[in-house]
């Protein structure tokens, strides 16, 4: 069975959450199975690690989870970009707009050096809205956004070609649902 597949296979569809007429992709049966999780972790590593990432920014909370696990595998800092109020330190913010609602994110000041390739990593790829915000705060800390990594893609939702258009880069995922 492929990578794909298997990721498939443990990905749990949960109608109507958390909004009617949302279809939630649940990560939860998939984080439980040890080997499938670590080759996801290998899988993005070995994707980026050629490119010299210098830190990995991961937004809460899902995109923590295999944010840490990646940073390890690349031997690289950890960033968490948070909703907004929850970082103790000096931070910036931005709003952006999910696909069923708006939101802001914070990225603390100080969480790289400028000049920094900053992976950016989240589990899921919808709007592109979370994931163009991170970018945003790195490009404003003078970072380089240096991919998208996602799990999974909803290549029906605009993210993926909103993402390229805005950062020049093609985002990285898994697995996609059409």
């Amino acid at each position: 069975m492929t990578l794909e597949k298997k990721i498939q296979s443990l990905l749990r569809d949960v109608p109507d959450f958390p909004k009617p007429g949302i279809m939630f992709k649940d990560i939860t049966p998939l984080l439980g199975e040890p080997i499938t999780r670590r080759l996801v972790v290998e899988a993005i590593g070995k994707h980026y690690q050629p490119l010299g990432v210098g830190a990995i920014a991961a937004v809460e909370a899902r995109g923590f989870i295999f944010g840490m696990l990646i940073a390890e595998e690349l031997n690289i800092p950890f960033i968490p970009v948070r909703k907004s109020g929850r970082l103790p330190y000096h931070k910036i913010s931005e709003e952006y707009s999910l696909e069923y609602s708006t939101a802001s994110i914070e990225m603390h000041e100080d969480a790289f050096k400028p000049g920094c390739k900053v992976l950016v990593h989240d589990d899921l790829l919808a709007t592109g809205g979370t994931a163009g915000a991170t970018g945003n705060l790195i490009k404003r800390l003078g970072g380089e956004v240096i991919g998208f990594s996602f799990i999974i893609n909803l290549a029906f939702l605009p993210g993926e070609k909103k993402l390229t258009e805005r950062f020049g880069v093609k985002p990285h995922y898994l697995v996609s649902y059409l």
